[in-house]
Protein backbone atom coordinates (compact mmCIF):
# COMPACT_ATOMS: atom_id res chain seq x y z
CA UNK A 1 0.00 0.00 0.00
CA UNK A 2 0.91 3.88 -0.72
CA UNK A 3 -0.04 7.29 0.30
CA UNK A 4 -0.99 9.39 -1.70
CA UNK A 5 -0.74 13.21 -0.68
CA UNK A 6 -3.34 15.91 -2.32
CA UNK A 7 -2.12 19.19 -1.96
CA UNK A 8 -4.27 22.12 -2.02
CA UNK A 9 -4.79 23.05 -5.55
CA UNK A 10 -3.86 26.34 -7.43
CA UNK A 11 -7.31 27.77 -8.22
CA UNK A 12 -6.52 30.34 -10.71
CA UNK A 13 -6.86 34.82 -10.66
CA UNK A 14 -3.77 35.11 -8.10
CA UNK A 15 -5.72 33.07 -5.49
CA UNK A 16 -2.83 32.26 -2.78
CA UNK A 17 -4.73 31.10 0.21
CA UNK A 18 -8.46 29.63 0.50
CA UNK A 19 -10.67 28.76 3.45
CA UNK A 20 -11.60 25.19 4.25
CA UNK A 21 -15.42 25.17 4.51
CA UNK A 22 -16.49 21.69 4.95
CA UNK A 23 -14.98 18.39 4.61
CA UNK A 24 -17.36 15.69 2.85
CA UNK A 25 -14.98 12.73 4.12
CA UNK A 26 -13.68 11.77 7.11
CA UNK A 27 -10.52 9.29 8.28
CA UNK A 28 -11.26 5.74 7.60
CA UNK A 29 -13.71 6.36 4.43
CA UNK A 30 -13.51 4.54 1.50
CA UNK A 31 -13.34 6.96 -1.53
CA UNK A 32 -13.40 6.52 -5.21
CA UNK A 33 -11.90 9.01 -8.06
CA UNK A 34 -14.04 12.22 -8.75
CA UNK A 35 -15.46 11.88 -5.37
CA UNK A 36 -15.72 15.10 -3.95
CA UNK A 37 -13.68 15.69 -0.82
CA UNK A 38 -14.08 19.04 0.22
CA UNK A 39 -15.58 22.35 -0.07
CA UNK A 40 -13.17 25.41 -0.09
CA UNK A 41 -14.11 29.39 -0.34
CA UNK A 42 -12.35 32.11 -2.20
CA UNK A 43 -13.09 35.66 -2.38
CA UNK A 44 -16.06 34.95 -4.76
CA UNK A 45 -17.25 31.68 -4.63
CA UNK A 46 -17.18 28.10 -2.98
CA UNK A 47 -15.45 25.44 -4.65
CA UNK A 48 -15.24 21.52 -4.96
CA UNK A 49 -12.29 19.49 -4.38
CA UNK A 50 -12.87 16.13 -5.79
CA UNK A 51 -10.44 13.31 -5.61
CA UNK A 52 -7.94 11.95 -8.32
CA UNK A 53 -7.77 8.25 -6.71
CA UNK A 54 -9.42 5.51 -5.17
CA UNK A 55 -8.60 4.84 -1.80
CA UNK A 56 -8.86 5.11 2.07
CA UNK A 57 -8.85 8.77 3.78
CA UNK A 58 -5.82 8.32 6.37
CA UNK A 59 -5.54 11.95 7.04
CA UNK A 60 -7.06 15.40 7.05
CA UNK A 61 -4.81 18.71 6.65
CA UNK A 62 -7.02 21.45 8.68
CA UNK A 63 -10.47 21.65 10.15
CA UNK A 64 -13.57 24.19 8.79
CA UNK A 65 -13.05 27.37 9.04
CA UNK A 66 -9.30 27.04 8.56
CA UNK A 67 -7.37 29.23 6.49
CA UNK A 68 -4.90 27.10 4.35
CA UNK A 69 -2.34 28.17 1.74
CA UNK A 70 -1.83 27.17 -1.72
CA UNK A 71 0.01 24.12 -2.12
CA UNK A 72 -0.26 23.17 1.49
CA UNK A 73 -1.42 19.47 2.46
CA UNK A 74 -5.05 19.06 2.03
CA UNK A 75 -5.63 15.16 2.72
CA UNK A 76 -3.83 11.84 2.71
CA UNK A 77 -5.13 8.89 0.87
CA UNK A 78 -3.73 5.41 1.39
CA UNK A 79 -4.30 3.51 -2.39
CA UNK A 80 -3.21 0.11 -3.47
CA UNK A 81 0.64 -0.30 -5.03
CA UNK A 82 3.86 0.79 -3.85
CA UNK A 83 5.03 2.14 -0.85
CA UNK A 84 6.21 5.50 -2.34
CA UNK A 85 5.29 8.41 -1.10
CA UNK A 86 2.78 10.11 -3.91
CA UNK A 87 2.30 13.84 -3.91
CA UNK A 88 0.20 15.76 -6.50
CA UNK A 89 -2.84 18.70 -6.30
CA UNK A 90 -6.02 17.45 -6.58
CA UNK A 91 -7.36 17.81 -9.91
CA UNK A 92 -9.47 21.26 -11.78
CA UNK A 93 -12.40 21.72 -9.48
CA UNK A 94 -15.35 19.89 -10.47
CA UNK A 95 -17.86 22.86 -9.80
CA UNK A 96 -17.84 26.37 -8.48
CA UNK A 97 -20.72 27.11 -5.97
CA UNK A 98 -22.36 29.40 -4.16
CA UNK A 99 -24.29 27.51 -1.80
CA UNK A 100 -24.76 24.04 0.59
CA UNK A 101 -22.81 21.74 -0.54
CA UNK A 102 -24.98 18.61 -2.74
CA UNK A 103 -25.00 14.94 -1.46
CA UNK A 104 -22.40 13.05 -4.06
CA UNK A 105 -23.49 10.14 -5.55
CA UNK A 106 -20.64 7.41 -4.88
CA UNK A 107 -19.99 5.85 -7.99
CA UNK A 108 -18.85 1.79 -7.82
CA UNK A 109 -15.20 0.56 -9.31
CA UNK A 110 -14.28 -2.36 -8.67
CA UNK A 111 -16.37 -3.55 -5.90
CA UNK A 112 -14.08 -5.85 -4.47
CA UNK A 113 -11.75 -3.02 -3.93
CA UNK A 114 -13.13 -0.11 -2.99
CA UNK A 115 -17.21 0.68 -1.36
CA UNK A 116 -18.99 3.78 -1.50
CA UNK A 117 -19.05 5.66 1.50
CA UNK A 118 -21.70 4.74 4.13
CA UNK A 119 -24.81 7.40 4.16
CA UNK A 120 -24.45 9.67 7.33
CA UNK A 121 -28.65 9.84 7.92
CA UNK A 122 -30.52 6.35 8.23
CA UNK A 123 -34.34 7.25 7.16
CA UNK A 124 -37.92 5.43 8.33
CA UNK A 125 -40.66 6.63 7.25
CA UNK A 126 -40.89 10.62 7.52
CA UNK A 127 -38.30 10.10 10.31
CA UNK A 128 -34.10 10.13 10.35
CA UNK A 129 -31.04 9.58 12.51
CA UNK A 130 -29.00 11.76 12.01
CA UNK A 131 -25.13 12.62 13.34
CA UNK A 132 -25.93 15.07 16.92
CA UNK A 133 -23.54 18.04 14.82
CA UNK A 134 -25.04 17.31 11.17
CA UNK A 135 -26.81 20.13 9.98
CA UNK A 136 -29.50 19.06 7.89
CA UNK A 137 -30.43 20.93 4.69
CA UNK A 138 -33.39 23.20 4.90
CA UNK A 139 -34.54 27.00 3.43
CA UNK A 140 -34.81 29.24 6.55
CA UNK A 141 -38.58 29.44 6.10
CA UNK A 142 -38.31 25.62 6.70
CA UNK A 143 -36.60 26.38 9.74
CA UNK A 144 -38.55 28.92 11.34
CA UNK A 145 -41.56 26.52 10.72
CA UNK A 146 -39.59 23.68 12.72
CA UNK A 147 -38.76 26.42 15.08
CA UNK A 148 -42.69 26.89 15.55
CA UNK A 149 -43.56 23.18 15.48
CA UNK A 150 -40.85 22.42 18.17
CA UNK A 151 -39.82 19.70 16.11
CA UNK A 152 -35.98 18.94 16.20
CA UNK A 153 -35.33 19.30 12.23
CA UNK A 154 -32.45 16.64 12.13
CA UNK A 155 -34.67 13.89 13.24
CA UNK A 156 -36.84 14.78 9.88
CA UNK A 157 -36.18 13.00 6.53
CA UNK A 158 -35.98 15.24 3.84
CA UNK A 159 -37.81 14.49 0.36
CA UNK A 160 -35.93 17.44 -1.66
CA UNK A 161 -32.95 17.40 -3.62
CA UNK A 162 -30.20 16.23 -1.71
CA UNK A 163 -32.28 15.25 1.07
CA UNK A 164 -33.40 18.53 1.51
CA UNK A 165 -36.17 18.74 4.52
CA UNK A 166 -39.58 20.81 2.86
CA UNK A 167 -42.62 21.66 4.62
CA UNK A 168 -44.69 19.02 3.67
CA UNK A 169 -41.88 16.88 5.07
CA UNK A 170 -42.63 18.56 8.47
CA UNK A 171 -45.87 18.15 8.33
CA UNK A 172 -45.37 14.32 7.49
CA UNK A 173 -43.29 14.10 10.44
CA UNK A 174 -45.75 15.71 12.37
CA UNK A 175 -48.32 13.33 10.82
CA UNK A 176 -46.69 9.87 11.93
CA UNK A 177 -45.76 11.08 15.20
CA UNK A 178 -47.52 13.64 16.60
CA UNK A 179 -51.03 13.04 15.15
CA UNK A 180 -53.23 14.78 17.76
CA UNK A 181 -54.79 17.96 16.80
CA UNK A 182 -53.10 19.71 20.33
CA UNK A 183 -49.54 18.48 19.62
CA UNK A 184 -48.21 21.17 17.08
CA UNK A 185 -49.67 23.92 19.75
CA UNK A 186 -48.43 22.01 22.98
CA UNK A 187 -45.12 21.50 21.35
CA UNK A 188 -44.93 25.18 20.41
CA UNK A 189 -45.62 26.37 24.01
CA UNK A 190 -43.25 24.09 25.65
CA UNK A 191 -40.27 24.98 27.36
CA UNK A 192 -36.83 24.95 25.61
CA UNK A 193 -33.91 25.23 27.26
CA UNK A 194 -31.90 24.22 23.94
CA UNK A 195 -28.56 25.99 22.96
CA UNK A 196 -27.38 25.89 19.05
CA UNK A 197 -23.96 27.47 18.52
CA UNK A 198 -23.46 27.76 14.75
CA UNK A 199 -19.64 28.45 13.56
CA UNK A 200 -19.16 31.43 11.38
CA UNK A 201 -17.18 29.80 8.29
CA UNK A 202 -17.22 29.46 4.26
CA UNK A 203 -19.64 31.42 2.32
CA UNK A 204 -21.38 33.00 5.78
CA UNK A 205 -17.78 34.30 6.79
CA UNK A 206 -16.81 36.06 3.54
CA UNK A 207 -20.91 37.52 3.26
CA UNK A 208 -20.09 39.03 7.12
CA UNK A 209 -16.67 40.16 5.91
CA UNK A 210 -17.85 42.60 2.92
CA UNK A 211 -20.72 43.61 4.89
CA UNK A 212 -18.51 44.49 7.51
CA UNK A 213 -16.18 46.53 4.99
CA UNK A 214 -19.09 48.08 3.21
CA UNK A 215 -20.62 49.80 6.08
CA UNK A 216 -17.20 51.01 7.25
CA UNK A 217 -15.37 52.22 4.04
CA UNK A 218 -18.20 53.68 2.37
CA UNK A 219 -19.76 56.75 3.45
CA UNK A 220 -23.50 55.47 3.22
CA UNK A 221 -26.82 57.53 2.62
CA UNK A 222 -30.20 56.22 1.63
CA UNK A 223 -32.84 58.17 -0.58
CA UNK A 224 -36.18 56.47 -0.78
CA UNK A 225 -39.23 57.59 -3.83
CA UNK A 226 -42.36 56.40 -3.96
CA UNK A 227 -43.49 54.84 -7.54
CA UNK A 228 -46.87 54.75 -9.28
CA UNK A 229 -46.20 51.48 -10.91
CA UNK A 230 -49.52 50.87 -12.35
CA UNK A 231 -48.62 51.56 -16.38
CA UNK A 232 -45.44 49.43 -16.34
CA UNK A 233 -47.42 46.90 -14.31
CA UNK A 234 -50.56 46.80 -16.99
CA UNK A 235 -47.67 46.70 -19.53
CA UNK A 236 -46.27 43.77 -18.57
CA UNK A 237 -49.65 42.36 -17.69
CA UNK A 238 -49.93 42.89 -21.76
CA UNK A 239 -46.74 41.43 -23.16
CA UNK A 240 -47.19 38.39 -21.12
CA UNK A 241 -50.62 37.39 -21.99
CA UNK A 242 -49.35 38.47 -25.58
CA UNK A 243 -45.67 37.05 -25.89
CA UNK A 244 -45.55 34.95 -22.14
CA UNK A 245 -45.96 31.48 -24.63
CA UNK A 246 -43.40 32.16 -26.82
CA UNK A 247 -40.60 34.61 -25.20
CA UNK A 248 -41.13 33.58 -21.77
CA UNK A 249 -42.88 35.58 -18.63
CA UNK A 250 -42.05 38.97 -17.56
CA UNK A 251 -41.37 39.77 -14.14
CA UNK A 252 -40.38 43.30 -13.18
CA UNK A 253 -36.95 43.20 -12.87
CA UNK A 254 -36.25 43.64 -16.74
CA UNK A 255 -37.98 46.25 -16.60
CA UNK A 256 -35.65 47.92 -13.87
CA UNK A 257 -33.20 46.67 -15.64
CA UNK A 258 -34.56 48.72 -18.44
CA UNK A 259 -34.72 51.97 -16.35
CA UNK A 260 -31.16 51.72 -14.84
CA UNK A 261 -29.53 51.17 -18.47
CA UNK A 262 -31.42 54.45 -19.66
CA UNK A 263 -31.36 56.51 -16.48
CA UNK A 264 -27.13 55.77 -16.02
CA UNK A 265 -26.54 57.75 -19.38
CA UNK A 266 -27.61 60.62 -18.01
CA UNK A 267 -26.11 60.02 -14.98
CA UNK A 268 -22.69 57.96 -15.37
CA UNK A 269 -21.61 58.39 -12.12
CA UNK A 270 -23.89 56.01 -10.70
CA UNK A 271 -22.32 53.57 -13.08
CA UNK A 272 -18.88 53.36 -11.51
CA UNK A 273 -16.27 51.41 -9.33
CA UNK A 274 -14.08 53.06 -6.48
CA UNK A 275 -10.58 52.30 -5.60
CA UNK A 276 -10.30 54.49 -2.10
CA UNK A 277 -6.93 52.79 -1.64
CA UNK A 278 -5.70 54.61 -5.01
CA UNK A 279 -8.74 57.63 -4.44
CA UNK A 280 -9.40 56.72 -8.25
CA UNK A 281 -13.05 56.60 -9.75
CA UNK A 282 -13.25 54.52 -12.67
CA UNK A 283 -16.85 55.17 -14.65
CA UNK A 284 -17.72 52.74 -17.18
CA UNK A 285 -19.85 52.15 -20.61
CA UNK A 286 -20.50 48.64 -19.65
CA UNK A 287 -23.41 47.88 -17.53
CA UNK A 288 -22.99 45.18 -15.17
CA UNK A 289 -26.50 44.74 -13.32
CA UNK A 290 -25.72 42.70 -10.14
CA UNK A 291 -28.83 41.16 -9.06
CA UNK A 292 -28.88 40.30 -5.21
CA UNK A 293 -30.18 36.83 -4.60
CA UNK A 294 -30.91 35.16 -1.42
CA UNK A 295 -29.36 31.31 -1.79
CA UNK A 296 -29.45 28.57 1.30
CA UNK A 297 -25.90 29.92 2.68
CA UNK A 298 -27.02 33.89 2.09
CA UNK A 299 -26.97 36.21 -0.36
CA UNK A 300 -25.34 35.90 -3.74
CA UNK A 301 -25.34 38.57 -6.65
CA UNK A 302 -24.52 37.35 -9.79
CA UNK A 303 -24.05 39.49 -12.65
CA UNK A 304 -26.48 40.46 -15.49
CA UNK A 305 -23.55 41.24 -18.26
CA UNK A 306 -23.85 44.22 -20.75
CA UNK A 307 -27.42 45.07 -20.12
CA UNK A 308 -27.27 47.98 -22.32
CA UNK A 309 -27.42 45.67 -25.40
CA UNK A 310 -30.19 43.38 -23.85
CA UNK A 311 -34.08 43.53 -24.88
CA UNK A 312 -36.44 42.73 -22.09
CA UNK A 313 -36.69 38.83 -22.85
CA UNK A 314 -33.23 38.77 -23.08
CA UNK A 315 -32.46 40.49 -19.71
CA UNK A 316 -35.60 38.01 -18.30
CA UNK A 317 -33.81 34.82 -19.62
CA UNK A 318 -30.58 35.71 -17.99
CA UNK A 319 -31.65 37.13 -15.09
CA UNK A 320 -33.39 33.50 -14.33
CA UNK A 321 -30.79 32.00 -15.51
CA UNK A 322 -27.92 33.47 -13.19
CA UNK A 323 -30.78 32.91 -10.36
CA UNK A 324 -31.11 29.08 -10.92
CA UNK A 325 -27.21 28.46 -11.13
CA UNK A 326 -27.07 30.75 -7.99
CA UNK A 327 -29.61 28.70 -5.83
CA UNK A 328 -28.37 25.33 -7.15
CA UNK A 329 -24.55 25.88 -6.73
CA UNK A 330 -23.49 26.01 -10.34
CA UNK A 331 -22.65 29.60 -10.90
CA UNK A 332 -18.84 30.32 -11.46
CA UNK A 333 -16.81 33.00 -10.33
CA UNK A 334 -16.52 34.97 -13.19
CA UNK A 335 -21.00 34.90 -13.28
CA UNK A 336 -20.65 36.19 -9.84
CA UNK A 337 -18.09 39.27 -9.70
CA UNK A 338 -17.32 42.22 -12.37
CA UNK A 339 -20.56 44.08 -11.23
CA UNK A 340 -21.09 48.10 -11.76
CA UNK A 341 -24.27 48.73 -9.90
CA UNK A 342 -26.67 46.31 -8.12
CA UNK A 343 -30.43 45.64 -8.04
CA UNK A 344 -31.33 44.40 -4.62
CA UNK A 345 -35.47 42.86 -4.13
CA UNK A 346 -36.78 41.02 -1.47
CA UNK A 347 -39.94 40.58 -3.64
CA UNK A 348 -43.40 39.91 -2.00
CA UNK A 349 -41.47 40.64 1.63
CA UNK A 350 -39.79 43.58 0.06
CA UNK A 351 -41.14 45.84 3.01
CA UNK A 352 -41.98 49.68 2.95
CA UNK A 353 -38.60 50.49 3.18
CA UNK A 354 -35.05 49.67 3.35
CA UNK A 355 -31.36 50.69 3.78
CA UNK A 356 -29.95 48.32 1.57
CA UNK A 357 -25.43 48.11 1.93
CA UNK A 358 -23.39 49.29 -0.86
CA UNK A 359 -21.87 46.03 -2.83
CA UNK A 360 -18.35 47.75 -2.69
CA UNK A 361 -16.39 49.14 -5.12
CA UNK A 362 -19.71 50.47 -6.62
CA UNK A 363 -21.27 53.11 -5.64
CA UNK A 364 -24.74 52.71 -6.12
CA UNK A 365 -27.56 49.63 -4.89
CA UNK A 366 -31.38 49.99 -5.83
CA UNK A 367 -33.18 48.77 -3.64
CA UNK A 368 -36.94 47.60 -4.36
CA UNK A 369 -39.83 47.05 -1.84
CA UNK A 370 -42.75 45.42 -2.68
CA UNK A 371 -46.04 46.88 -4.64
CA UNK A 372 -48.60 47.42 -2.47
CA UNK A 373 -52.67 49.12 -3.97
CA UNK A 374 -53.64 52.35 -2.46
CA UNK A 375 -56.07 55.37 -2.59
CA UNK A 376 -54.03 58.14 -4.74
CA UNK A 377 -55.24 61.44 -6.01
CA UNK A 378 -54.82 62.20 -9.16
CA UNK A 379 -56.00 65.03 -11.10
CA UNK A 380 -58.28 65.52 -8.15
CA UNK A 381 -59.94 62.23 -8.03
CA UNK A 382 -59.76 59.17 -5.48
CA UNK A 383 -58.37 56.14 -7.17
CA UNK A 384 -56.86 53.22 -6.49
CA UNK A 385 -52.99 52.76 -7.95
CA UNK A 386 -50.22 50.31 -7.84
CA UNK A 387 -47.32 51.92 -5.88
CA UNK A 388 -43.82 50.67 -4.59
CA UNK A 389 -41.17 52.18 -3.06
CA UNK A 390 -37.16 52.29 -4.33
CA UNK A 391 -35.16 52.23 -1.12
CA UNK A 392 -31.61 52.88 -2.77
CA UNK A 393 -28.30 53.51 -1.07
CA UNK A 394 -24.99 55.46 -2.61
CA UNK A 395 -21.25 56.12 -1.38
CA UNK A 396 -21.69 59.75 -0.71
CA UNK A 397 -17.64 60.20 -1.33
CA UNK A 398 -18.43 59.59 -4.91
CA UNK A 399 -21.98 60.79 -4.99
CA UNK A 400 -23.46 63.88 -3.71
CA UNK A 401 -27.11 63.93 -2.66
CA UNK A 402 -28.55 66.15 -5.34
CA UNK A 403 -27.56 63.85 -7.69
CA UNK A 404 -28.97 60.69 -6.27
CA UNK A 405 -32.13 62.20 -5.66
CA UNK A 406 -31.89 63.40 -9.64
CA UNK A 407 -30.76 59.37 -10.80
CA UNK A 408 -33.99 58.37 -8.75
CA UNK A 409 -36.87 60.65 -10.10
CA UNK A 410 -35.07 59.75 -13.62
CA UNK A 411 -35.47 55.53 -12.88
CA UNK A 412 -39.27 56.94 -11.48
CA UNK A 413 -40.76 58.41 -14.61
CA UNK A 414 -39.41 55.96 -16.89
CA UNK A 415 -41.60 53.63 -14.84
CA UNK A 416 -44.47 55.69 -14.60
CA UNK A 417 -44.16 56.63 -18.09
CA UNK A 418 -43.02 53.18 -19.92
CA UNK A 419 -42.95 54.28 -23.25
CA UNK A 420 -40.16 56.15 -22.42
CA UNK A 421 -38.20 53.45 -21.67
CA UNK A 422 -38.12 52.38 -25.45
CA UNK A 423 -37.82 55.96 -27.06
CA UNK A 424 -34.05 56.74 -28.84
Amino acid sequence: MGTHVIKMPDIGEGIAEVELSQWHVKVGDLVVEDQVLADVMTDKAMVDIPSPVHGKVIALGGQPGEVMAVGSVLISIEVEGAGNLKESAAPAPVKEAPVAPKVEAAVESKPAAVTAPRPAAVCQGPMVAREANERPLASPAVRKHALDLGIQLRLVRGSGPAGRVLHEDLEAYLAQGQSNASAPAAAAYAQRNDEEQIQVIGMRRKIAQRMQDATQRAAHFSYVEEIDVTAIEELRAHLNEKHGASRGKLTLLPFLVRALVVALRDFPQMNARYDDEAQVITRLGAVHVGVATQSDVGLMVPVVRHAEARSLWDSAAEISRLANAARNGKASRDELSGSTITLTSLGALGGIVSTPVLNLPEVAIVGVNKIVERPMVVKGQVVIRKMMNLSSSFDHRVVDGMDAALFIQAIRGLLEQPATLFVE
